[in-house]
């Protein structure tokens, strides 16, 4: 019988560029640091600067540039929920295209406005950040830049475009050595790592030592799943990783808090997803031996009862099977027996 615990080895088509488009984010921010100089400390003797170097001052309060870096996060943030990393940036979905310029002109307008804003401040800016150390403002002092340069230092753009290969190269070799297929190759690889790590961050977040969580949990673990869904091209592991997703998802309650039997189910998906081999090889053996319904409440089935099984003090208080479909009950369970069926397109590549 196959080991299905083996690392399966992902490899994307050269085809899945057809239906991707890169972004490149280029955003700049002003550090508000200078180099220290020998001459800051009065001219001493230091090592040379193959032994040893000194570091960096501040002219300006960080604190002012911090509204920058949260922007700049969000940036990331939007590209990370719908893209996977390639190249110098993120390949997204060809569809998500007008959803993530949309969000990126709203970030980037935020972005000009509150550069404006400091740099209408930045000369009172520096003079209180001169008072506010006053026995080391001649360090200060004389390393203090221009308004015209900060501007010049804090930039938000991108650019959008699509990938191809080179045709009609000179030989063979140096076609397959232009490095794109290996690039477009691992795409399948780097987007499970990805996803692997944002259930190990909602795992620690949400999940971690708790034995009861609201419906705001499910958030995350929707992102995770509409990213995926909306690169199923990618590899073929992708539709079974969010049949599980559905699958679990379909065992929540519709109402109150999550706990008992339906929260062991979230918590084992998510220890499932945050380990890449794991879900790998749960979704391979999907793919060729059984359905995500039996394969989610079979996984580690000797520590998670299915929830007929369960009593109601089993549950934390939620309704046994006997009466789950009273839906009166604002605990109720969905039925179980609906598993959504995910259809996500292949875009004929499996």
């Amino acid at each position: 019988m196959e080991n299905l615990m083996e690392t399966q080895t992902l490899v994307t088509p050269i085809q899945v560029l057809d239906n991707i488009l890169v972004i490149n984010l280029d955003i700049t921010l002003w550090s508000a640091r200078r180099k220290l100089t020998a001459e800051d400390f009065g001219g001493i003797e230091l090592p040379p600067e193959d032994l040893a170097s000194l570091g960096s001052k501040k002219i300006c309060d960080p604190a002012r540039l911090n509204v920058f870096l949260k922007l700049k996060a969000r940036a990331v943030t939007l590209l990370n929920k719908v893209g996977v990393r390639f190249l110098s940036g993120w390949a997204i979905p060809e569809d998500k295209a007008s959803e993530v310029i949309q969000g990126l002109c709203d970030i980037r307008d935020n972005f000009f406005v509150e550069k404006e804003d400091f740099l209408s401040g930045y000369d009172a800016a520096i003079e209180d950040w001169i008072a506010r150390h006053p026995t080391w403002a001649g360090i200060t002092k004389g390393s203090t830049v221009s308004r015209e340069y900060v501007d010049s230092r804090m930039n938000f753009v991108w650019q959008m475009f699509r990938v191809m290969p080179a045709a009609q190269l000179s030989n063979d070799t140096t076609e397959l050595e232009s490095g794109l297929g290996e690039e477009v190759g691992n795409l399948g690889t780097t987007l499970f790592q990805e996803i692997s790590r944002d259930a190990a961050d909602i795992w620690k977040k949400v999940f971690e030592g708790r034995t009861e969580v609201t419906h705001k949990a499910l958030s995350p673990i929707k992102t995770m799943r509409d990213k995926l869904a909306g690169l199923s091209f990618v590899d073929p592991h992708v539709l079974p990783a969010v049949q599980l997703i559905d699958t679990a998802l379909s065992k929540m309650p519709k109402k109150g808090n999550i706990v008992g039997a339906p929260l062991l189910t979230l918590q084992g998906l998510i220890c499932m997803f945050k380990d890449t081999d794991s879900l790998l090889a749960q979704s391979q053996a999907i793919m060729t031996d059984s359905s995500a319904e039996n394969m989610l409440m079979n996984w580690n089935s000797d520590q998670l009862a299915p929830i007929a099984e369960l009593t109601e003090e089993d549950a934390g208080g939620l309704p046994s099977q006997s009466n789950s479909q009273d839906n009166s009950n604002p605990d109720t369970l969905v039925d179980q027996t609906a598993i959504p069926v995910s259809h996500l397109d292949s875009m004929g590549l499996w």
